[in-house]
Parts: structure tokens; C-alpha cells; sequence
């Protein structure tokens, strides 16, 4: 598990659940307002880190890609909401902004992006993204960049949570 710095972190997930087990620890560290960017081709596991990051987070519902709807809404016990969004059937920033689907984050909710790259000059500069690339059968390699000072604190506090104190070292 190679740590590069305090503002990005490289790892191998060797199963689905495994991928899944990540999300939970992030999905339990979101405080409201957080945007997370899922970045990676057909494949490389987006769906099911979200499916760990909602889980994670306390979702009552259960997950599903957005990719027809555009934006699913989570909501947990406390009514706080997680907005799961799919860019991929977006042309470009500017049907993001016209469409006012990013106006669901200036509410008080998550907010995670599935094909962020797409709707990237609409998106807020600060951000945890996160690069999933298919490396076999069941290995997905995983990348994590945090932009700003609260995602470099989520990172911060995600090494310690998936992988304990010993990553500081």
C-alpha cells in the first residue's frame, strides 16, 4: 500500500468486497457537503464502492446506478441526504449547470459523482477524487486525490480508518 502524500493514497482492492469494505470507511467519515468524484472506465468498480460508501454513510435505501435517472437520493435515519450522481449520459459542464443538477449539492447533503470528468469545469475546485482502474478479474487498483483542506483531513482520517495508525509511519 504505497502512500504518495497527504493528499493522495494508491491501493489494490483484490475483490469486489473488499472494494466495498473501502467504501464503508469512507461513507462513515462524509459530514455533510462532502463531494466525492468516482473517475474510471465501464468496469473498474464505481458502483460498488458506492454501494459501500452509502452503506457506510447509514443509507436506508438500497443503491443503484443512477445512469437513467441522472441522480439518486439517499436518505439515512436522521433525514440527512447522499446525492449519488451519473454524469456519464451529460454533454458536457454546461448541461450539468443548465439541467440544475449540481444544484442538489448547495443543499445539505454528500454528494458522490460517477463520471466526473464529464461535468469537470462544473464541479467545485475542492474535492476527494477517486480513480478506479480494472486490473483483473477481481483487482481493481484505486487512487485517491484529495483537493483542499477538509479532503485532505478525509484522506487523512480514511488511512487511519481502513488501514490504522501504522500508514503515519
Amino acid at each position: 500500500m504505497p502512500i504518495l502524500d497527504a493528499r493522495s493514497l494508491d491501493f489494490v482492492s483484490h475483490s469486489a468486497d473488499q472494494t466495498q469494505r473501502l467504501g464503508v470507511r469512507l461513507g462513515e467519515l462524509l459530514s455533510g457537503r462532502d463531494l466525492v468524484c468516482l473517475s474510471g472506465e465501464l468496469g473498474a468498480g464505481k458502483t460498488t464502492l458506492m454501494i459501500g460508501i452509502a452503506r457506510g454513510w447509514g443509507a436506508l435505501d438500497q443503491v443503484s446506478s443512477p445512469s437513467f435517472v441522472l441522480v439518486n437520493e439517499y436518505r439515512r435515519a436522521d433525514a440527512a441526504v447522499l446525492y449519488h450522481m451519473d454524469a456519464f449520459r451529460l454533454d458536457g459542464p454546461r448541461a450539468a449547470l443548465e439541467s440544475g443538477l449540481l444544484d442538489v449539492f448547495d443543499g445539505q447533503g454528500d454528494l458522490v459523482v460517477e463520471w466526473p470528468e464529464r461535468i469537470l469545469a462544473a464541479l467545485p475546485a475542492e474535492r476527494l477524487w477517486i480513480s478506479l482502474r480494472w486490473v483483473e478479474e477481481q483487482k481493481r487498483s484505486l487512487h485517491f486525490e484529495a483537493a483542499g483542506l477538509r479532503y485532505e483531513k478525509l484522506l487523512a482520517d480514511f488511512k487511519e480508518s481502513a488501514f490504522g495508525r501504522s500508514w503515519m509511519m
